[in-house]
C-alpha cells in the first residue's frame, strides 16, 4: 500500500480535473510523491508504470495498440515513451469521456516534443513538487497568498503548538522530498541527494534530450547551486563548467523541465526603464540545494551567511507550491533596479496588483530592510497591496502603511 501519511493539497485539483478533462497529467520531479498520489485512484482504473521494462517495450513497439486496449488507466512516467502522446490524443478524440487517463511525468509533459500540440485542449497539468511545509504540518492549504493580496494578513503570536515546530534552519536543510524527511542526519540526506542527482543523469536527461557532454550535468548542477539566489551569468557559469554559454542555457532549460530549478524572471513595467532585465536562479527544493552547497547545522552555527540562498529558494518553493491552490494565481518575479535596490520576490496577479516579499535570515527587522519594498511601493502606487519582510521571529510587526514583518511560519498557516 502507498504511504499516505501526508495529505497532498493537489488531490483536490486532480479530483476536479478528472470530472471534466479526458487526460490529467501530474508532473513534478522524481521522488516528489506522484506515484503515491495517483495510486489512490487505482480502484477505478488499472495502474501501469513505464518504469517496468516489459510495459515500456510494449508501449514503444506499438503505442496505438497499447492505448487502444485501455478504457481508463493510470500511466506512470509517461515521458519514457513520448510516442504515447499521439496515441493518447487519438484515443480521447474517439472517446472524450472525462477522466480516462491519469498520467504522471518526471519531466514537464508539455515540454516533450509534440506533446503540447498533441494534447492541447485535452489535458490539464497538475504540478506536484516536493512537500510544501503546510502539507507536512497542516490539514488545509495555506491562505498566505490570497490573504496577502487582500492586504489583511496578520499572523497571531506564535502558539504553543507552533513553538514546537523545527527551527527554520532544520526546515531548510530537510527540504520537502518525502524520502529525505525520514533521514535525520545531514550525512544520510547528502547520500540520498547524491544518488538522486545520479539517477537524473542516468535516466531523465538521456530520455528527454540527446545531450552532448551529458556527463557534465552533475558538475553543472553543483556550480548552479553556488549561483542560487543570484542574477544568472551564463558566461561565468560556462567558465566554471568549461561549457559555452549556449550549452549552459540549454542545460538550464532542461533542468527547469525536470523541476530541479527555475529561472525567476525580473518584474517590469514598460514605463520603468531603470529595472534590471536578468533572471535569478532558484532551486525547487532547499534540501537539495543545501546538500549541493555542503550546508550542515554545524556549518550554519559557525557562519549563517551561506544559509541565505537556501532560505530564499525555500521561500520561492513555498510560494510556487502555494500558487497552485491560490485563487489569485499570481506570477512570481524578482525586482532589481539600476541603483541595486532589490526585492526578492514580486507577486503580480491578473489585475496587475502587487505583493512584494523580502527574505531575511535573522530574527531582527529594521526599517532599512524595507528599502526595496518601499521603492516597489513608490513605483506601483495603488496596485501595491502589501510588502512583507519574512524573518526568523515569532510575531507580525507593522512597519508602515501596507508594510509588515512576518515570521516564516506565516507561509504555511
Amino acid at each position: 500500500m502507498p504511504d499516505l501519511r501526508y495529505h497532498r493539497f493537489a488531490k483536490a485539483r486532480i479530483d476536479a480535473a478528472l470530472k471534466d478533462t479526458p487526460v490529467v497529467g501530474v508532473t513534478g520531479p522524481r521522488q516528489s510523491g506522484k506515484t503515491t498520489l495517483v495510486r489512490q485512484y487505482e480502484k477505478s482504473r488499472p495502474y501501469i508504470t513505464l518504469d517496468d521494462a516489459t510495459q515500456r517495450a510494449a508501449a514503444e513497439s506499438d503505442p496505438t495498440a497499447f492505448v487502444r486496449g485501455l478504457d481508463r488507466a493510470i500511466i506512470d512516467e509517461v515521458q519514457r515513451v513520448p510516442a504515447l502522446m499521439l496515441a493518447l490524443k487519438q484515443s480521447v478524440d474517439e472517446d472524450r469521456r472525462p477522466g480516462r487517463f491519469l498520467v504522471t511525468g518526471s519531466a514537464d509533459i508539455q515540454a516533450i516534443p509534440k506533446a503540447e500540440e498533441s494534447l492541447a485542449g485535452r489535458i490539464e497539468i497538475v504540478p506536484l513538487l516536493p512537500l510544501a511545509r503546510g502539507e507536512i504540518v497542516a490539514s488545509r492549504p495555506p491562505r498566505f497568498i490570497d490573504a496577502s493580496f487582500a492586504g489583511i494578513i496578520r499572523p497571531r503570536s506564535i502558539s504553543l503548538t507552533e513553538r514546537h515546530t523545527p527551527e527554520i534552519e532544520s526546515i531548510v536543510l530537510s527540504g520537502g522530498y518525502p524520502a529525505v524527511l525520514k533521514r535525520r542526519s545531514d550525512e544520510r540526506r547528502r547520500v540520498w541527494f547524491q544518488s538522486y542527482i545520479g539517477a537524473i543523469e542516468r535516466h531523465d536527461i538521456t530520455e528527454i534530450a540527446a545531450l552532448h557532454k551529458a556527463h557534465r550535468v552533475p558538475r553543472l548542477i553543483e556550480v548552479l547551486a553556488r549561483h542560487a539566489g543570484r542574477l544568472v551569468n551564463l558566461s561565468e557559469i560556462g567558465r566554471e563548467t568549461r561549457l559555452d554559454s549556449e550549452t549552459v542555457g540549454r542545460y538550464i532549460g532542461l533542468l527547469e523541465n525536470l523541476y530541479i530549478l527555475r529561472l525567476v524572471k525580473p518584474w517590469s513595467r514598460n514605463e520603468l526603464s531603470r529595472l534590471v532585465s536578468t533572471p535569478k536562479l532558484h532551486f525547487f527544493d532547499s534540501g537539495l540545494l543545501a546538500s549541493l552547497m555542503r550546508l550542515t547545522r554545524k556549518r550554519i552555527l559557525q557562519d549563517r551567511t551561506p544559509l541565505g540562498p537556501a532560505l530564499e529558494s525555500f521561500v520561492f518553493a513555498e510560494l510556487t507550491k502555494s500558487v497552485a491552490w491560490s485563487k489569485q494565481q499570481p506570477e512570481i518575479h524578482h525586482y532589481r533596479d539600476k541603483d541595486q535596490v532589490e526585492v526578492d520576490f514580486v507577486l503580480e496577479n491578473h489585475e496587475r496588483q502587487i505583493v512584494g516579499i523580502e527574505v531575511k535570515a535573522g530574527a531582527t527587522v529594521t526599517a532599512n530592510d524595507f528599502r526595496g519594498l518601499k521603492r516597489l511601493q513608490e513605483h506601483t502606487g495603488d496596485a501595491f497591496r502589501l510588502g512583507i519582510v519574512l524573518y526568523n521571529g515569532k510575531t507580525s510587526v507593522p512597519f508602515g502603511m501596507k508594510l509588515e514583518a512576518m515570521p516564516y511560519w506565516a507561509l504555511w498557516m
